[in-house]
C-alpha cells in the first residue's frame, strides 16, 4: 500500500462517536473515491469518547490502509471539538471534513478538488435537499437561518454543513483562533477568503441512528447565536425601555383616572400579572447574561478543546 507523504495533497477529517457500524461500510466506499482522485491523501478520524467499537474498527481499517490516521480523544467532548482535534492534526494542502454516515458522499469530493484548482480557496458543498428529516426538523433549520442572517454580522450559507474543501491557509487561520467556544459552521463562514460552491444530492443515514435530538439541536443553534452575536444582550435595554414606557404611559393615565373620576379599588389580578411578567422578564435577562458570562468563565480558564489520549499513526503499533 502507498505511504502517506509528509505533506499530502489532500487531508479527510472524519469525527466519529458511536459509529462503529459504519465504519466499514464508510471506508469501502471512501478509499476507492480518493484513491480515483490521483492525489495523495490521509484520512483522519477522530474517536470522540465512543462506547461502542468505533475505536476498534479504525484500527483495523488502520492495518490494510497506512493512510488513515486514528485519534482518540480521553472522551466524548463534542463534535465540534473533534472536529478542531482532526484540523489542527491534518497535514494535506487542501482539507475535507465529513461525516461518517456517508450522508457526505466521497464521490463530491472530485468536484471541490476541481474548484480548488481554478482558485477558490473554500469550496461549499451544498445539498440539495434535506434527506431523512421530519418537516419540523426542516422548518427548525429554516428559522434558525433567518435568525442568524438577521441577528449576526456572518452569514451562513445556505444548506452547507461541515462538508467543504478548505485551502491549507484556511485551516491554519482557524486553527490560531484561540476560542474555545467553537461553532464550526460560523467559524469556517468568518474566516472569509475566495469561495465556491458545489451541490451534491445528501445520502441516508448509512447505519446507526443521529446523534443529535431536539433538546440538543436546540442548544446547539442557541450556542452558534450567542457564539456570533450579542443582540441577545442588547436588546434588553429595547425591552426595558419599552416596559418602562408603558409603565410610565399607565402612571399617567391611572392618575388622570384618579383625579377626574375619584380612587376606585385596585384590582389583585393587575397586580399579578405585572409582577410575574416582570419577574419573568429579569429571570430571562440574567438567563441571557449568564450564557454570555458562563462563555467567559470557559475562556479565562484556559482550558484545552481536547484531550487527546492516544494518537495512532499508521505502522507505530
Amino acid at each position: 500500500m502507498t505511504e502517506t507523504p509528509v505533506t499530502p495533497d489532500l487531508s479527510v477529517i472524519i469525527p466519529c462517536y458511536n459509529e462503529g457500524e459504519n465504519v466499514p461500510l464508510l471506508f469501502a466506499r471512501l478509499i476507492p473515491a480518493l484513491e480515483a482522485l490521483g492525489v495523495t491523501f490521509e484520512v483522519v478520524t477522530i474517536n470522540d469518547g465512543s462506547k461502542d467499537n468505533t475505536l476498534e474498527r479504525l484500527l483495523e481499517m488502520q492495518k490494510a490502509e497506512p493512510r488513515l490516521r486514528v485519534i482518540d480523544l480521553s472522551r466524548n467532548f463534542g463534535k465540534e471539538k473533534a472536529l478542531s482535534a482532526g484540523l489542527f492534526h491534518s497535514r494535506g494542502r487542501a482539507v475535507v471534513p465529513m461525516d461518517a454516515d456517508l450522508q457526505h458522499p466521497p464521490e463530491a469530493i472530485a468536484d471541490m478538488l476541481v474548484k480548488w484548482r481554478d482558485g477558490a480557496e473554500v469550496v461549499f458543498a451544498r445539498r440539495d435537499a434535506r434527506t431523512g428529516q421530519k418537516l419540523s426538523e426542516k422548518l427548525f433549520a429554516k428559522g434558525f437561518y433567518w435568525v442568524f442572517d438577521h441577528l449576526s454580522e456572518v452569514r451562513l450559507p445556505r444548506e452547507v454543513g461541515d462538508f467543504r474543501l478548505m485551502d491549507r491557509k484556511v485551516v491554519d487561520t482557524i486553527n490560531r483562533m484561540p476560542e474555545r467556544s467553537r461553532f464550526m459552521k460560523g467559524i469556517f463562514a468568518w474566516v472569509g477568503y475566495r469561495e465556491a460552491e458545489i451541490v451534491y444530492r445528501q445520502g441516508e443515514r448509512a447505519a446507526g441512528t443521529t446523534k443529535f435530538n431536539a433538546i440538543k439541536l436546540l442548544r446547539f443553534a442557541f450556542d452558534g447565536l450567542t457564539s456570533f452575536s450579542n443582540f441577545p444582550l442588547k436588546v434588553w435595554s429595547w425591552v426595558g425601555a419599552a416596559i418602562s414606557t408603558l409603565a410610565f404611559l399607565y402612571i399617567v393615565a391611572r392618575l388622570i383616572r384618579t383625579m377626574i373620576w375619584g380612587v376606585d379599588v385596585p384590582g389583585y389580578e393587575s397586580i399579578l400579572m405585572s409582577v410575574l411578567f416582570l419577574g419573568g422578564v429579569q429571570l430571562l435577562t440574567l438567563g441571557i447574561i449568564g450564557d454570555y458570562l458562563g462563555r467567559v468563565f470557559d475562556e479565562v480558564k484556559g482550558r484545552p478543546l481536547f484531550i487527546i489520549r492516544q494518537l495512532y499513526e499508521p505502522g507505530e503499533r
